[in-house]
């Protein structure tokens, strides 16, 4: 066995084809996921715009959620890879299953907290809304919430697929998640086949439902399929060494997307300040581009292994040029969503019933905000390269200034001077000043991190 486990294939592939191997099913997961996220929302604009609106005022909280689970994992992903490089078997098992832990502790305090913060959650958001709202919205998030361990066992397992190359088994899980999801949203909120009609309670089971059955697959892979990493929880008790490690990067990673909650839960108050119709332009936009941000947070659930196994075995040059690969393949995809946020937003928003009002909002809304996909790609693939050498405060860093330091501000003083007619511009605003702080990180990266090591292959 360990002759068989002496080299992964992270440390000999050549890095293009490696690059392509690793993230192409990671990419390919995440359009569906993506697909999934506007099939959602356009069979809940089916049942009325207040539904949609509620379900868009639950994203900050989610985004809370999905942060704690994708910053751990950020953080499980790094150290796994990076012991696998060392040839470090024992503490990559013992990574693997201290993460397991974190990840049912995180579920724990999520449960808790759907069922104590939602409903003022919402009641700080909508206070002169429609009472429908608030109610459908608290409905929704709940059961979200509450059931959200399929959400943590999915990531933690996909994690552990990713962290040792096998992406391809990760991408079947999250296909399959994504697909059940899609097939029992219309099925769950509009009562087909002899159902009870739920509303957007039928979108949120349809939801947990995909992320139990997901999360249960990448369990069954990772003991069947994964021979790097062995989950045996035998006499276990919580490494205080590992858990802090896994932190020092993850912990980063977690505040850095929870900041991108307290970003839209303020976008939504001064949005709502506006018009109703403008938070649920907000949540439409969250559900468009991700189809254009998704592939590449693939690539870099790819890449991130990659640069921290040869990070872990001392190989500058594959480093770099897995680095310079993802740059492009990024920069591939964020100009296909600015040309179709240009081009066609208004077709892009009558996928979700959009009345006149909407359209008269989220036309030039969709269009301003696309110039911000131009700079975004160089500051997701920065911000994967300080999570995989270990060096996730500059990642942090640059969320604050992005998402606190320019964007709020700037969309409250825009609200201000020129309303929904100005808002949007922070958006590329914001970019402007995340790529000035991501390009003076990556330099010092190179020059502190990555320039020292050796230059043998």
């Amino acid at each position: 066995m360990e002759e068989v486990r002496q080299e992964n294939k992270m440390g000999t592939m050549s890095e293009g084809k490696l690059l392509l191997n690793m993230s192409l099913p990671m990419m390919v997961s995440m359009l569906v996921q993506a697909m999934y996220n506007i099939v959602d929302s356009v069979f809940v604009s089916r049942v009325s715009e207040n539904a949609l609106t509620a379900v868009s005022l639950a994203f900050p909280m989610q985004t809370l959620l999905v942060a704690v689970g994708a910053g751990t994992g950020v953080g499980v992903n790094s150290l796994l890879s990076k012991s696998l490089g060392e040839k470090n078997f024992e503490r990559a098992n013992k990574t693997a299953t201290n993460g397991i832990f974190l990840y049912l502790i995180s579920y724990i305090v999520s449960a808790i907290v759907g069922l104590l913060a939602v409903r003022p959650f919402y009641a700080s958001q909508i206070k002169n809304a429609s009472p429908e709202i608030m109610e459908m919205g608290i409905q929704y998030l709940t059961i979200v919430m509450v059931a959200s361990f399929g959400m943590y066992a999915q990531f933690i397992f996909e994690r552990i697929l990713q962290a040792t190359g096998r992406t391809f088994f990760s991408m079947i899980t999250q296909m399959v998640g994504a697909i059940i999801n899609i097939i029992l949203d219309p099925i769950l909120i509009f009562g087909l086949f002899g159902l009870p009609k739920m509303g957007v309670a039928g979108a949120a089971v349809a939801t947990v439902i995909g992320q139990i059955v997901a999360g249960c697959i990448g369990m069954l892979y990772n003991v069947k399929k994964n021979d790097d990493v062995k989950l045996d929880f035998r006499g276990f008790k919580p490494d205080k060494e590992i858990i802090a490690t896994i932190y020092k990067v993850g912990l980063p990673s977690i505040i850095m997307q929870s900041i991108g909650s307290v970003m839209t839960y303020g976008m939504n108050l001064i949005l709502v300040g506006l018009s109703a119709t403008a938070a649920a332009v907000f949540g439409i936009y969250f559900k468009l581009q991700s189809f254009f941000f998704m592939p590449v947070f693939g690539l870099n659930n790819g890449l991130i292994p990659i640069v921290a196994y040869n990070y872990g075995a001392r190989k500058k040059h594959r480093m770099i040029r897995t680095i310079k690969y993802g740059l492009v393949v990024a920069l591939c995809f964020m100009v296909l969503g600015f040309i179709a946020f240009e081009t066609i937003p208004g077709m892009l928003l009558m996928l979700f019933d959009a009345s006149e009002h909407m359209l008269e909002i989220g036309v030039p809304a969709l269009r301003i905000i696309a110039f911000h996909f131009l700079i975004a790609w160089f500051c997701i693939v920065a911000g994967s390269v300080f999570q995989a050498v270990g060096n996730g405060m500059y990642s942090l860093y640059v969320s604050v200034a992005r998402q606190l330091v320019v964007l709020l501000p700037a969309a409250y003083i825009l609200a201000k001077i020129g309303g929904l007619s100005l808002i949007w511009w922070s958006f590329p605003i914001a970019e402007l000043m995340s790529c000035l702080i991501s390009s003076i990180c990556l330099a010092l990266t190179f020059r502190k991190v990555i320039n020292p090591l050796p230059d043998h292959e």
